[in-house]
């Protein structure tokens, strides 16, 4: 049983443009940007049926899925709006409805331990019961948590629609994946950005969240924007995560590892359509593992950047499968019985035979992009690219997660992955979109081969 969720923050609001912080004030409307972005939303969704759809109460979130709602009806029926009170925006009383800069302004210290430590932010919020603590990220993870448990426990399988906001966004991909309260401002959620998570089967009254994958995280090119602009104030690297094109053994689903299987006619083909999708993109180097699948990926992408000069890199080589390499399933499972299913269910305690672990990859894999993002001149954009392994042991480590957490994360052949460094190399990174694979097939979702690594 699997539950897709399509999970979309609001429309641009009059707060947003305003550079005000809004949080649970519920006096911001969509602008007419947000209204004609929230259309073009439906517009990309509109092949999708949906079993239940749920938002914000607040007027920002029910607008976008109203106006989002009004053009998915054209083309088919889709259930009535629900509105939960989970998913109310993140609660900051102490400074809605303040421009930005004034809230910086007059509380330095604690805009600074929002920004930098924003697991600990402390606000005193007074009521009928009198004066309390209030710890706004803490809260809104078990905002996320609780929001989870209501859905999961209705729909054990479907499609569903969630509108949102910045904050319990951010708060939703990272309870459903395992990421910490301090990692809070790595996960970027733009206006009308859309991300996909699946879930797998769900186990007990408690709604265990087992076997989480997140598909794809912000996509904006459906509303004109290839990805998100880095964040105001950027000052270090930005680097472009790339998984190599589609392989002959992916197409086969054959265990390749480091076995230097090339692109296949559809994998050149989808790193064509990179090199499209990223030609007005300025790149200022690139580095690749050095087999033959990434090296030829990067190559074509190249093409539109002649200038840029290609790295290899051998931290970067696929996860070493041994004696599975060149193997289907059946075959692993008959010479190795039960490993296989571990493999699927506990990667992290698997040893492949005569091959590596993934604590291993991970600690050459991590050892290769520091050594990348330390060399990354500020202000600069880097193509990286990679496997399927290497590039889920990165995605893992910008949010210090452990090899248990390696299948939480999709990356499909020829998609493209956007992660920056606002505050330089030795500053927390932010994941700014995920699995973009808008290019390859022109819809929202992943339709490139799952394939074995």
């Amino acid at each position: 049983m699997t539950t897709r969720v399509i999970l979309l923050r609001h429309g641009q609001s009059s707060f947003n443009k305003e550079r005000r912080i809004q949080g649970r004030l519920d006096k911001s409307i969509l602008t007419e940007q947000g209204r004609a972005t929230a259309r073009q939303v439906g517009e990309a969704l509109s092949g999708l049926t949906f079993d239940a759809i749920y938002s914000s109460p607040l007027q920002r979130a029910k607008e976008t899925a109203t106006v989002l709602l009004s053009v998915l009806e054209t083309e088919a029926n889709h259930p009535s709006l629900q509105v939960s009170q989970n998913l109310m925006e993140i609660d900051l009383p102490a400074w809605e409805g303040m421009l930005r800069q004034e809230a910086i302004e007059k509380f330095p210290q604690d805009y600074d331990c929002w920004q930098t430590r924003p697991d600990t932010l402390r606000m005193v919020v007074s009521d009928a019961a009198g004066e309390r603590e209030h710890f706004p990220v803490l809260a809104i993870y078990e905002q996320a948590r609780q929001f989870w448990q209501e859905l999961l426990s209705n729909h054990a399988n479907g499609t569903v629609l969630v509108v949102g906001h910045n904050g319990i966004n951010r708060a939703l991909i990272s309870t459903a994946l395992g990421i910490p309260p301090s990692s809070y401002h790595s996960v970027q959620q733009s206006n009308c950005g859309i991300s996909v998570l699946n879930f797998g089967t769900i186990v007990g009254p408690a709604t265990e969240l087992q076997s989480v994958q997140m598909e794809s995280m912000n996509l904006t090119s459906h509303v004109g924007e290839i990805f998100p602009k880095p964040r105001e104030g950027h000052q270090g690297c930005r680097l472009l995560l790339v998984r190599h094109g589609e392989t002959e053994w992916n197409r086969q689903s054959r265990f390749q590892g480091q076995i230097d299987v090339p692109l296949n006619d559809n994998g050149r083909v989808q790193a064509q359509k990179a090199s499209e999708f990223l030609k007005d993109v300025p790149i200022d180097f690139a580095v690749t593992s050095p087999m033959l699948r990434p090296k030829e990926t990067a190559e074509i992408i190249l093409k539109a950047h002649p200038d840029v000069k290609l790295q290899l890199h051998d931290g970067m080589k696929e996860i070493s499968h041994g004696l599975w390499e060149g193997k289907f399933e059946s075959e692993i499972e008959g010479e190795f019985p039960g490993l296989l299913q571990q493999w699927k269910d506990t990667p992290e305690i698997v040893q492949m035979p005569e091959g590596e672990n993934l604590q291993q990859v991970w600690d050459r894999a991590i050892d290769a992009w520091d050594s990348i993002v330390k060399s990354a001149p500020a202000g600069t954009t880097g193509l990286v690219v990679g496997h399927d392994a290497i590039n889920k042991a990165i995605l893992c480590h910008l949010f210090n997660l452990g090899p248990e957490h390696f299948w939480n994360f999709k990356q499909g052949n020829g998609a493209v992955t956007v992660i920056d460094y606002p505050k330089g190399a030795d500053g927390p990174p932010v994941l700014q979109a995920m699995n973009i694979t808008t290019h390859l097939s022109g819809g929202v979702l992943d339709k490139t081969a799952a394939g074995a690594l």
